[in-house]
C-alpha cells in the first residue's frame, strides 16, 4: 500500500504507535514483505416489556443491552475529541461532537438471546456453533419453538458490541480524554428500530443513520448451549442496506478510526459503500479497521475482503479460523503462521485463539498474548468483539507496547466471557480503564 494520507504510525520489535493525524505526515507503506431508556419501547403487538430494577433512569446504564426481558416475538407478526434518540430521527448536528474517535460501519440488529440445550438444536435441525442467515419463515419456526420462553433483548450486532465496550472504556477521562464513538448502519422505522437507537444512545454510542421508512429492523436469535457455544440465526431486514450518502461522507471525514464489520461483505451493494467509505477515510487520514466476522462470509467474498484489506486496511481483527481462511491455510496450520502471513499485507493483525490466547502481528512477526486466568466461561458470544475494543482503546490511548495492548484486550474479553451476555458492563469497564491507566503510569515511572 503506497497510498499517501495524513495519518502515521510506527512499529518496532514489539511496538505499534498511532499518531494523531497532521496535515504533513505520510503513511508508511505496509506492502513490503513485512429508563427509562427506551427499553420500555413498545414492540407493537409482537413483544411486551417487563421492567426490572436495573431499568431505572438512575442505574448508570449498566447492562443496557441485557436488562430488557421480553417474550419471544410471535412468528405472525483523528484528533481525539473531548468529547438522544428515542424518536426515529438522527441526532441533530448541534448535539454531535466536532470529531469522532471511532466510527463503525456495520449491521444494526436486535438480538434475542437465551439458553437452550443440544436437544433443542437437534430438534430444529440447527448445527451448533454456526451462524445462519434465515428468512422470515425460518425465523418464525424457531421463534414458535421458543414460544413462552423469556429472552433478553439487546441492541446487538458484532460491531455494536465492540463500539459499546469502547465507549464504556472511554466514558471517563481516564488516561486521556473521553472517547466519542458513533455507528452508521440501517434500522427500520419500526419499534425495534427505536429500541435499537435508544439502547445505543444510552450506551453513549451515537447512531448517525436515519431510519428506513417502512423498513423492518434486522434480528438475530442467539441460542447458547451449556458448553457456552452459541448458534445464531440472522434475519437481515433492512440491515443489509447501507448507502453512501452525504451524511455518511460527512461523518467519515471527521473520524480518527473507521471500523468496518465483515458481515456487510455479504451484500453486493453495501460492498460499494464499504469501498467508498474506506477510500474517503484514508484520504482524510483515518485508520481503517476490518473485522473478519465469519469464515463462510470470507469464503464467499474472499476477493472483496482482500480488495479492502490490501488497499485500505490498517488493522484486521479475526479469530484463528478466520485468519487461516484469509490465507487459504488448512486447519493444521498454526494461528501464529496465519498472523505472520497477514501482517505482511496489513500493518496490524489481531488474531484470537480462544482459551489458547491470541496474537498480534506486525511486519511479519507475531507477538503471543497468553489468555488471562479466569473462571470457566459462561458465554463466549462477544469475546472477540470485546477483544477488538481493547485493541482500539490501546491505540487511541497511544500505546506502543503490543504485549501490553494485547494483554489489556485479553482482560476485556475475559470479563465478557465470564458473564451472560455480549456487552461489557459499565462498572467492569471503569475498573478496566482505571487499571489500564495505573499500569501505564507505573511503566512510565520505571
Amino acid at each position: 500500500m503506497s497510498t499517501s494520507s495524513s495519518t502515521s504510525y510506527y512499529s518496532d520489535n514489539n511496538g505499534f504507535a498511532y499518531h494523531h493525524p497532521t496535515p504533513t505526515t505520510t503513511r508508511l507503506s505496509s506492502s513490503s514483505s513485512s429508563s427509562d431508556d427506551g427499553s420500555s419501547d413498545d414492540f407493537s403487538h409482537t413483544t411486551t416489556h417487563s421492567q426490572t430494577d436495573s431499568d431505572s433512569e438512575d442505574d448508570d446504564d449498566d447492562d443496557d443491552d441485557d436488562d430488557s426481558h421480553v417474550p419471544i416475538p410471535q412468528c405472525h407478526r483523528r484528533r481525539s475529541c473531548r468529547h438522544n434518540l428515542h424518536d426515529l430521527s438522527p441526532p441533530s448536528p448541534s448535539s454531535l461532537p466536532d470529531r469522532w474517535d471511532v466510527l463503525g460501519l456495520g449491521q444494526a440488529m436486535v438480538d434475542f438471546s437465551g439458553m437452550v440445550d443440544d436437544e433443542f438444536l437437534e430438534r430444529l435441525g440447527l448445527e451448533k456453533g454456526t451462524r445462519k442467515v434465515v428468512n422470515h419463515e425460518e425465523r418464525g419456526r424457531v421463534l414458535q419453538a421458543m414460544d413462552g420462553c423469556s429472552y433478553k433483548a439487546a441492541a446487538g450486532g458484532s460491531l455494536s458490541n465492540t463500539l459499546v465496550a469502547l465507549a464504556r472504556l472511554g466514558g471517563l477521562p481516564v488516561g486521556g480524554p473521553s472517547l466519542n464513538v458513533a455507528m452508521a448502519g440501517s434500522v427500520g422505522s419500526d419499534p425495534l428500530g427505536g429500541f435499537y437507537r435508544s439502547k445505543l444512545k444510552r450506551a453513549n454510542v451515537s447512531f448517525l443513520s436515519a431510519p428506513v421508512n417502512e423498513g423492518t429492523t434486522g434480528t438475530v436469535v442467539v441460542l447458547t448451549t451449556p458448553d457456552a457455544q452459541r448458534t445464531m440465526l440472522a434475519y437481515q431486514g433492512t440491515s443489509s442496506t447501507i448507502s453512501y450518502d452525504s451524511s455518511l461522507a460527512s461523518s467519515i471525514c471527521k473520524t480518527d478510526v473507521l471500523i468496518v464489520e465483515g458481515y456487510l461483505f455479504e451484500f453486493p451493494d453495501t460492498i460499494k459503500t464499504i469501498s467508498k467509505a474506506c477510500e474517503v477515510a484514508r484520504s482524510f487520514g483515518a485508520l481503517v479497521a476490518v473485522t473478519a466476522s465469519d469464515i463462510s462470509c470470507i469464503e464467499r467474498h474472499y476477493d472483496d475482503f482482500w480488495d479492502i484489506m490490501a488497499n485500505y486496511a490498517d488493522i484486521v481483527f479475526a479469530n484463528s479460523d478466520e485468519a487461516r481462511a484469509f490465507c487459504h491455510f488448512s486447519s493444521k496450520e498454526s494461528p501464529v503462521s496465519a498472523t505472520r502471513y497477514l501482517s505482511h499485507f496489513v500493518p496490524l493483525v489481531s488474531v484470537t485463539d480462544g482459551p489458547r490466547g491470541s496474537y498480534i502481528g506486525v511486519k511479519g512477526e507475531a507477538v503471543y498474548i497468553p489468555a488471562p486466568p479466569c473462571t470457566p466461561p459462561v458465554d463466549t458470544c462477544g469475546a472477540g468483539d470485546a477483544y477488538a475494543s481493547g485493541i482500539l482503546y490501546g491505540i487511541l490511548r497511544g500505546v506502543s507496547d503490543l504485549k501490553g495492548m494485547g494483554g489489556f484486550a485479553a482482560k476485556v474479553a475475559s470479563v465478557v466471557v465470564g458473564q451472560q451476555g455480549t456487552r461489557l458492563r459499565v462498572q467492569d469497564a471503569v475498573k478496566l480503564a482505571r487499571s489500564f491507566a495505573l499500569c501505564r503510569e507505573s511503566s512510565s515511572a520505571i
